[in-house]
Parts: C-alpha cells; structure tokens; sequence
C-alpha cells in the first residue's frame, strides 16, 4: 500500500530528501516556489501541487523544508497555506533551521486548526541528505514523534529526541550550526597561520583531520577549505548569515553573551558586502587570507 505524504521546499536540501521518499515507497505530493525543481521528481512518480494548500491531504502528512522563518510562515499560514486544510489529524514535521520561536508559534497556530507540528531539522550537507545520512533532531509530542518515525528513517541515519517542548529542537540545531561555522572560522586561522609559515594548507588540514581532531567536521571542511571548494555551495552563506542572526537574537532574549557568535557574524557581514552570499559558507575562510595578505585568487 502507497504511503501518501506532501513535501514542500525542494531546494538543495529538500529534493534529495523528498526522492529518498519515493525512493522508500511513499506516494509524494510535492511543492515548490520554482516549479522546474518540482517537476524533476514528476518522473520518479511525485505529483505536483500548484499550492502549498494542493499539496497536502486533510489529515495526512507534510514535510517541509524551506529556507527561513519567513517561507515557513507563508507556506503554513499565508495565502494558500497548508495549515487550514492540513486540519484535524494532520502533522506538519518541519524540517527547516528556524527560530525556536518561529516553531511554538506555528504550533499554536496548527493547534487551532486541530492539526499537530513536529520539529525535526537536520545536520548535514546536500551529499548527506541523498545518502541518507542525516542526523535528524527532534521535539514535540511523543505520538507525532511515533507517527513521523517511518518517515525520518527514510531520511537519516540516526533520530535524536529532545522532548516535548516543540522549540527544543530548533534549539540544538542552531548551537550545532554555531559549533560548525566556529569550527570553520578556527580552521581558516589556522590555515592561514600555517600557510604564511610555509606549511602547505591541504597537509596541515589532512594531518589534524587525521589524528587529534579526527571528526566528520574537521575532516569534510578541512578539505573544503585547504582546497577552496566554494563553488557549488553545498550552504550558502546568506543562509549561514541568517542562521547566525538567529542564534543572536535568541541568546539576546535569553541573556546569554556569545562572542564567537558576533564575530562569526562580523566574518559574514564582510563577505557578503564583498558579493559572496552565493558561495558556500565556509568562504568567510578567504576574510581570514585576505587580512593575512595572502593572496587567495578570488576578488
């Protein structure tokens, strides 16, 4: 029997994850803002829906996948919206990296339509989420959490509960975003710290990826960066620009000083008013070369 289910956001992220779906079995209703990314799946038996509010069936399931607070809100509850006819049993698994807040709010509204939410976002780049490879966060009610199992199996590699408090989630993966773009700023230093000694930046990036600091982060963005691998961005860096200004807003409102995090933000702000929105986000990199004089081949 076909599992019917709606997916909504079909970026880098979200098209790897929806074809797992199909690939899993289930009947997959699909939407997206650019319609040329939906109809790629046409052939792998997805439908198309011509609406956030198409896409999905009253009672059922949907998965979304956007890029911010603001896409998630205006597909959940603008005009066309899944929420109102999602309705009564219906579950909406956000997958997206949002504001906790953002997340309590669409709960209270899906609430009011008899609808459940489950916050589920992921760690892992677009390569990870094809295999599936993702590690999946999750919070909210233990029956949502039972009800969209099957569905997160078909998606990652490991589940990771954090409660009921639907934001939790949202939560941890906004610190990880935080400990990976940390991670990155100390491997550009000292990359460029070896570099200007006359070390080679793929030997020093490979010796520490294999020994102390031998972990999927150091590893994977060790290569990206001693290559300058920017180009396809696997994240951009306007979205690791906004994900940032999300972890300052809610350490601000929680009253937690975080300054690795303003000057992270600092390292974007420079790149993006230097036009590299579109490059990976591990390009804030070529801010720590340039303030070293040395010379990095990109304007």
């Amino acid at each position: 029997m076909t599992k019917p289910i709606a997916f909504v956001g079909l970026g880098a992220m979200g098209s790897p994850m929806a074809r797992n779906l199909l690939a899993a079995g289930y009947a997959v209703t699909v939407f997206n803002r650019s319609r040329a990314r939906a109809e790629e799946l046409l052939p792998l038996g997805a439908a198309l829906a011509a609406s956030p509010a198409a896409s999905v069936a009253p009672g059922g399931i949907v998965v979304t996948m956007l890029a911010n607070d603001a896409a998630l809100e205006a597909v959940t509850l603008g005009e066309d919206g899944l929420a109102a006819r999602l309705g009564p049993g219906g579950l909406h698994i956000s997958m997206s990296t949002v504001s906790p807040e953002t997340s309590r709010a669409l709960a209270r509204a899906h609430a009011q339509q008899g609808s459940r939410m489950l916050v589920a976002p992921v760690f892992g780049r677009p390569e990870a989420a094809a295999a599936r490879k993702l590690w999946i966060c999750v919070s909210g009610a233990d029956e949502d959490k039972a009800r969209a199992r099957p569905i997160l199996e078909a998606l990652g590699q490991g589940i990771h509960d954090f409660g009921a408090e639907v934001g939790a989630a949202n939560v941890v993966k906004l610190s990880g975003n935080f400990l990976i773009l940390a991670a990155v700023e100390a491997l550009a230093e000292a990359l460029a710290f070896a570099q200007k000694n006359g070390v080679a930046r793929d030997a020093l990036a490979g010796f520490f990826g294999e020994t102390i600091f031998s972990c999927p982060i150091y590893q994977n963005y060790g290569r990206i960066l001693a290559q300058r691998r920017y180009e396809p961005a696997g994240f951009k860096l306007e979205l690791g620009m906004k994900d940032v200004r999300l972890v300052r807003a809610v350490a601000e409102d929680a009253q937690i000083p975080m300054p690795l995090a303003d000057l992270l933000h600092a390292r974007l702000l420079a790149a993006l008013a230097k036009g590299r929105g579109q490059l990976d986000w591990t390009a804030i990199e070529l801010g720590s070369a340039e303030d070293g004089a040395i010379e990095t081949g990109r304007s």
